[in-house]
């Protein structure tokens, strides 16, 4: 219950919703690993499906003090995962949204930071972007790199382009990411679908 603390509390149907999906993810057991991603067939062909399996074990989504990967996460932990990924609240104020943006945006942060050193080099961001981009049955390749392309010059606009004459670029930074992200709705662009009952209760 702890992971959705503060915004406002959460029913014991959602709980028990949550608690159901990683009964049948961990096949009863206590703990999830990675291999148990294994079984979903909506991730077997998602371009970024190591990037997604390992944002879940990233300690830093854990929101634990140590670095690295965990080897296994237990329902508390499913539940901190899940809290990224929750609606905006109605009843939420100014700083409360600003908060739970920054939160929803330092867990896409971290998939893009895969070497855990606080930066995303542009050529990372650019590769994670056609990635994403790969799975789209209706782009072709060409336009898929084009996009990534631009996508990677106009970080480098945000990133690069405040900097002095002087200063070395070393990466891609999270207030960097904050102000690339700035005026879009990450709300609706953070969905968890192969999470759904239906899609595991299929991978029997």
């Amino acid at each position: 219950l702890s992971a959705f603390s503060p915004h406002s509390p959460v029913t014991s149907e959602q709980i028990e919703h949550l608690h159901r999906r990683f009964k049948q993810l961990s096949r009863d057991q206590l703990t999830i690993r990675k291999e148990n991603f294994d079984s979903i067939p909506d991730l077997e062909f998602n371009p970024i499906r190591g990037k997604i399996v390992h944002a879940f074990f990233d300690k830093r989504n854990l929101r634990q003090e140590s670095d690295g990967l965990a080897d296994e996460i237990n329902f508390e932990d499913f539940l901190t995962i899940m809290s990224y990924f929750r609606p905006i609240e109605m009843n939420m104020d100014e700083e409360q949204l600003d908060r739970f943006r920054k939160e929803k945006l330092k867990f896409l942060f971290h998939m893009y930071d895969s070497d855990h050193d606080g930066k995303i080099t542009l050529q990372e961001y650019r590769n994670v972007v056609e990635e994403l981009l790969s799975g789209n049955p209706h782009l072709e390749k060409e336009s898929a790199r084009s996009i990534a392309d631009g996508a990677m010059m106009e970080a480098a606009s945000i990133c690069v382009g405040q900097m002095g004459p002087d200063q070395v670029y070393e990466g891609i930074t999270f207030d960097d990411f904050l102000k690339m992200w700035q005026g879009i709705d990450i709300e609706t662009k953070m969905h968890v679908r192969f999470l759904t009952m239906e899609t595991i209760a299929h991978c029997y």
